[in-house]
């Protein structure tokens, strides 16, 4: 098939049945939308194509830069369509935690801006984020840069529904699925999907999944953070269920292994959430149904996060004292400190990034970014057992992991400031700036 331009190559991607032997679905047939085989690689190339080509004519003769707030595929693919057309592109991001993914978009060429925030969807309310005054300041300026707008701009959404949506429906005889599960990060995707199944008249049953909290997903966004989005609405959706880091990488393995489908985490998050909803009703289904997941990216960007969090199948062995190894209840029964009780004589750990960390503070305390907290934990506990701790992050959710880690290993007073750094800040609690 030839094309004049690699855009004309963006959608129109397989519908591909899951051999039930694999799923073991009786009753349902499950069909994967392979979005990764768009030509930048992700179901991204969609909505960036969407959001950029509108302003392309006014942001080629003026020369501006395209900038988005993104980590990941979307800027890849912002940056690739910036490129072709002769424009710099610049991504603000607070959670660029994808090595392959950071080294990629250097490759090409894009300006990388790192952050901090609570979320890379901001929450337009809170003025003291760094991460919202940038995206105010893109939001009033506007010389010089075209912003796209991911999480606000509905030509995100549209681009699903004008185009994945009614592929699905095409590709099934002109009949929506019964079911469609999806993972929820921008919300662009599910959101278009949705709105194309019933527009077509059907039933269709619209599953979200976000991630598990405290957790990180490539992709998917925790229920704190989806409500922070323009295009997230809670109505869309006929059940909101969570997802864990290790059910979607038991999913992507299902998917590569099974499948012969390169599929990332958020594609095998899908998967293993499609399966475990459709499982609840599978038996007591008297016709057959249909049902409908995508398959968002490619695996090949994400082996270093799998390498960190499944050692095992790089053949290495699992690194010892690492947050990955917690489990949920004891992530939940992590011993925490309310804002208010007194900080004497405890070591306050900021893990927090240094960016933030200068901007305000708890006074005291000290400065140990996460990731190299937990580098520092592999080697064993840090300070001395006779030293309190307490650690603080955004929230609270991180350092409750940090505080479950330390007392595993042995800790007897370390503990998580519940709330974190944002109910310290609410509750009108002293804060200083370095």
């Amino acid at each position: 098939m030839k094309y004049d331009d690699i855009t004309e190559a963006i959608g129109n991607t397989p519908l591909v049945r899951i051999d039930p032997e694999v799923h073991g679905l009786r009753n349902i047939d499950l069909y994967a939308k392979l979005e990764l085989l768009n030509p930048f690689g992700s179901v991204k190339d969609r909505a960036a194509w969407s959001m950029l080509r509108p302003m392309l004519g006014d942001a080629v003769r003026r020369g501006d830069t395209v900038v988005e707030l993104s980590s990941g595929n979307t800027a890849k693919a912002l940056a690739l369509l910036a490129g072709m057309h002769g424009l710099p592109f610049r991504s603000v991001t607070n959670r660029m935690k994808i090595p392959e993914i950071k080294d990629l978009l250097l490759l090409l060429g894009a300006e990388i801006d790192e952050l901090p925030g609570r979320s890379e969807c901001l929450d337009p309310a809170d003025t003291d984020d760094p991460l919202t005054r940038m995206y105010r300041t893109l939001q009033t300026s506007g010389e010089g840069y075209v912003h796209t707008d991911q999480y606000f701009n509905e030509r995100n959404a549209d681009a699903h529904f004008s185009g994945t949506g009614q592929e699905i429906v095409k590709d099934l005889d002109g009949r929506a699925p019964d079911y469609f599960v999806a993972c929820v990060g921008t919300a662009g995707s599910s959101t278009g999907v949705a709105r194309a199944l019933r527009a077509h008249g059907a039933d269709t049953t619209i599953v979200g999944l976000v991630a598990a909290k405290s957790d990180f997903i490539p992709g998917i966004r925790t229920i704190d953070e989806v409500h922070e989005v323009g295009l997230f609405d809670p109505g869309t959706y006929d059940a909101i269920e969570t997802i864990s880091a290790d059910e979607a990488i038991d999913g992507l393995l299902t998917l590569v292994r099974r499948c012969g489908t390169l599929s990332g985490p958020t594609g095998g998050g899908a998967y293993q959430g499609a399966v475990r909803y459709l499982r609840t009703i599978d038996g007591s289904l008297t016709s057959r149904k249909s049902a409908v997941f995508i398959v968002c990216d490619r695996v090949e960007s994400y082996l270093s996060y799998l390498r960190e969090r499944r050692p095992a199948l790089f053949g290495r062995p699992a690194r010892a004292n690492s947050l990955g190894s917690l489990s949920a209840g004891e992530i939940a029964g992590a011993p925490s400190v309310t804002v208010g009780a007194s900080l004497e004589g405890c070591l306050v750990v900021d893990l927090r990034s240094s960016y933030a960390y200068q901007a305000l503070h708890i006074d005291g305390s000290i400065n140990i970014g996460e990731d190299v907290f937990e580098t520092m934990l592999s080697a064993g506990l840090p300070f001395s057992r006779r030293q309190p701790v307490v650690l603080v992050c955004p929230v609270g959710e991180k350092s409750a992991a940090f505080a479950a880690l330390l007392t595993r290993m042995g800790h007897p007073d370390a503990r998580s400031l519940a709330g974190g750094i944002i109910a310290w800040r609410d509750a009108g609690a002293p804060l200083v700036r370095d």
